[in-house]
């Protein structure tokens, strides 16, 4: 038997600033995840920490724990690696005034 697997773009061509998410995903069914976030342009300003949130109903968010540093160059890639979560995933991250970044996410899961 072939394990299931699917990756799902969260966030394409989006311009972060101030408070910023991705798309909620609901990947319950899953037994692994990982997010890969790339800069699809030259980001402006200090890059912040991201942090991924999870959700028993893609309403209302907590965090899960995994944080990591946003990309500081175009193309650089972060990434964060998860194998206990519940039904929603998504990442969020706040910048400080005068950052941004252009994003492009996605979401691997693995059954």
């Amino acid at each position: 038997m072939l394990p299931e697997n699917i990756t799902a773009i969260v966030a394409r061509n989006e311009y972060w600033t101030g408070e910023a998410a991705s798309e909620p995903y609901e990947a319950g069914w899953a037994r692994e995840a990982v997010f890969f976030l790339r800069a699809l342009k030259q980001p402006a300003g200090k890059a912040p920490k991201a942090w991924v949130e999870i959700s028993p109903d893609g309403m209302h968010w907590v965090r899960e724990g995994t944080e990591f540093e946003m990309p500081s160059a175009k193309d650089q890639v972060a990434v964060a690696r998860l194998t206990t979560f519940g039904n929603w995933l998504r990442i969020t991250t706040r910048f400080d005034a005068g950052a941004d970044c252009t994003v492009l996410i996605t979401l691997h899961l693995k059954a």
